[in-house]
């Protein structure tokens, strides 16, 4: 008597479009990708941003608990000038990347893994989808704002908190850009024919379904990593941030307690530019990406 096949033997068997032209057309949509210059400066941007972040004690100590010179501009002994405390807003700003950094990878990623989860198992198990979609919607029709300052405010400042309160808001977006592909991939044919071969839910999803959505998730993780940053920042201005950590939002925060955000327009002016530069690199990334993989870029 046989023993029987296990199914890992049995799944390369299964005509899997999303594995067998996988490869195929991620190679296609980088080569689309690269003839974007929009799309290649995001990536060099977002690129210098985390290389500042994991290498920020090698290009400016610790910003000083105070300096001698206060609200002095920028100069060649202070890039970016001082505060009014005279402390180096260069060695703030470049500090603040890698907390800002920090939080937008760690926000975006726990909530790109429990929204694609609850996306798609929702797709997955349609007597669960109806709950997802009115969890989702009921949750996105909620102002994010207030809700994201009263909980803060209630659990106290630290990036601890931070981090979860903007994953927290973060990933019904998620779930809803996942769920709208992942319902169309659940009904394709592969699917029903692995459902014949095994009834482990979690290997079909892990093998199948997850791997069609994957380029909807890319396009997620960068949204909500930009989002995340924004989020971030605005509660830090609004006091509600790290006060032991520095950040761009504490620097603009300060800066306003401080009564120079006026006076002294490069207290705003450095880490506005640089919320900016990754917001809108990330946006922009964004945008390449979906354009490269439309199959009309390939043909050009």
């Amino acid at each position: 008597m046989t023993s029987p096949i296990p199914e890992s033997e049995l799944a390369p068997v299964l005509v899997d479009p999303a594995a067998e032209d996988g490869r195929r057309a991620s190679r296609q949509t980088w080569l689309a990708f690269r003839r974007q210059p929009l799309g290649m400066i995001s990536l060099a941007i977002l690129a210098l941003l985390i290389l500042v972040a994991v290498i920020a004690p090698l290009l400016a100590p610790y910003p000083a608990s105070y300096g001698t010179e206060v609200l002095s501009p920028p100069s060649a002994a202070h890039w970016f000038g001082t505060d009014s405390l005279g402390r180096d807003v260069y060695a703030e700003v470049i500090w603040g990347t890698q907390q800002s950094v920090l939080v937008a990878l760690a926000a975006s990623a726990i909530a790109i893994v429990f929204g694609t989860l609850v996306a798609v198992i929702g797709a997955y198990v349609p007597k669960l989808d109806a709950v997802v979609s009115v969890v989702v919607d009921l949750t996105l029709s909620l102002p994010v704002l207030p809700l994201m300052i009263l909980v803060a405010a209630l659990v106290g400042p630290s990036t601890t908190t931070i981090i979860l309160v903007v994953a927290a808001f973060s990933w019904p977006e998620v779930t809803r850009l996942v769920r709208s592909q992942a319902l169309a991939v659940v009904k394709l044919p592969y699917i029903d024919a692995a459902r014949l071969m095994t009834r482990r839910s979690s290997w079909i999803l892990g093998r199948h379904v997850i791997p069609a959505v994957t380029p909807v998730i890319v396009v997620s993780v960068v949204v909500t990593a930009s989002r995340a940053v924004l989020s971030a920042a605005g509660l830090a201005f609004l006091g509600l941030g790290d006060p032991t950590t520095w950040s761009w939002g504490r620097i603009l925060y300060e800066a306003q307690q401080s009564g120079a955000m006026v006076s002294a327009w490069w207290l705003t002016l450095f880490p506005s530019l640089a919320i900016l530069a990754l917001v809108l690199s990330a946006t922009l990334l964004s945008i390449a990406y979906n354009d490269a993989r439309n199959p009309r870029s390939h043909e050009r």
